[in-house]
């Protein structure tokens, strides 16, 4: 499959749900709209978790997690190893990684002047200098206010509302990464309760991270090893890499009470050439994780940067990616919507009653799903 197709013009996914979803009109630019209007309650992806199967820890090895493999269209849950993952695609499978690096966004400082505590979480960088930030403090910020962080002074350019805030750093290039690295935080999901540590700052990273920018994990990558790797090459399934910078709205809940009045969150990626290459000639394209299928959804397979907002809910026709491999999510949440959206959510429901049954460890540190 995919000889004499250029870039962008894959083949569309043999398992494909109606065409009633938030789809991409690739004219304007623009997202179109269209949900199915028995799924517009947010409610309907709600479901309940024991807290104490939320992992708070990595595994001692990153792929000893259980992995949960529900067939994409019919067929019996399996319940195996992330090890097996080889065995379970096929050769000439696309593998598709985001290689997105997590930073130490989460700065804790004080007011010049008052003295009063705040609390930064860098999102994304704007003009020179200036980063679109998270700002939390006892008092309102305002424009002109100045924040000391171990002695660097940030500056508040402009407050945008709902907490978003411009903040200008004196830091540029390797000397901003240093400032990062040496007074940062790593910006853990606030499910994990413990305050991070040295093995957060290892295993909260992916084996496949390189480009730095992200204030969230791509957590479906963590469960890889460089030997894994190995063995799904040896099995001639191709391992590619994106980058999408993972923002903060991953964490976020969907506060509305149906779904399409849900703001979703925009973020920054990269498509190499080789990858979009790679993705011409694969006889099945799985994403490993929600936010390497949402970039090859709104990428169209084609190369270069770009951004993103699509929301993918059920309804929506899948066009580039065939599997899935991601961990276990939140409830009401838009990447529980997104593997409903994928596997039907029924399907889904069914299939998270019994991870909970048997004990599944969820979310960041938790163990995997195969919908393929």
């Amino acid at each position: 499959m995919g000889r004499g197709r250029g870039a962008g013009e894959r083949r569309r996914s043999r398992h494909v749900p109606a065409a009633n979803g938030r789809l991409r009109d690739r004219r304007s630019g623009r997202q179109r709209v269209g949900y199915r209007s028995a799924l517009v309650d947010v409610a309907e992806f709600d479901y309940e978790l024991p807290e104490e199967l939320i992992a708070q820890a990595p595994l001692p090895e990153r792929d000893a997690s259980r992995l949960l493999f529900l067939p994409r269209t019919e067929g019996a849950l399996q319940h195996r190893a992330v090890r097996e993952l080889p065995g379970l695609l096929r050769p000439g499978d696309v593998l598709v990684v985001n290689d997105a690096r997590v930073i130490p966004a989460r700065l804790h400082g004080h007011k010049e002047g008052s003295g009063g505590k705040v609390e930064l979480l860098l999102v994304e960088p704007l003009a020179e200098g200036e980063w679109l930030a998270l700002g939390q403090a006892s008092k309102p910020l305002r424009e002109g206010m100045r924040v000391d962080v171990l002695g660097t002074s940030i500056g508040i350019a402009r407050v945008l509302g709902g907490g978003e805030l411009v903040v200008r750093l004196p830091l540029h290039g390797d000397a901003l990464w240093d400032f990062l690295d040496r007074c940062g935080e790593l910006p853990l999901p606030p499910y994990i309760r413990h305050a991070p540590g040295p093995t957060d700052r290892e295993r909260y990273q992916t084996v496949f991270a390189r480009e730095r920018g992200a204030v969230a994990a791509p957590t479906a990558g963590l469960h890889f090893t460089p030997a894994l790797v190995e063995a799904l090459r040896s099995r001639r399934i191709v391992v590619a890499p994106i980058t999408l910078q993972v923002g903060p709205g991953t964490f976020l809940p969907v506060r509305s009470a149906r779904v399409e009045d849900h703001r979703m969150h925009r973020e920054r990626y990269f498509v190499p050439e080789e990858t979009a290459r790679a993705l011409q000639g694969a006889g099945r394209v799985i994403a490993v994780g929600t936010t390497a299928l949402r970039t090859l959804e709104a990428c169209g397979g084609r190369p270069g940067p770009g951004a993103t907002d699509l929301f993918i809910t059920p309804g929506y026709e899948f066009r580039m990616v065939d599997g899935l491999f991601t961990n276990f999510h939140l409830p009401k949440s838009t990447l529980f919507m997104l593997v409903a959206a994928f596997a039907g959510l029924d399907r889904i429901k069914s299939a998270y009653r019994e991870a909970i049954a048997a004990r599944y460890r969820f979310f960041s540190y938790g163990d995997a799903m195969l919908i393929a």
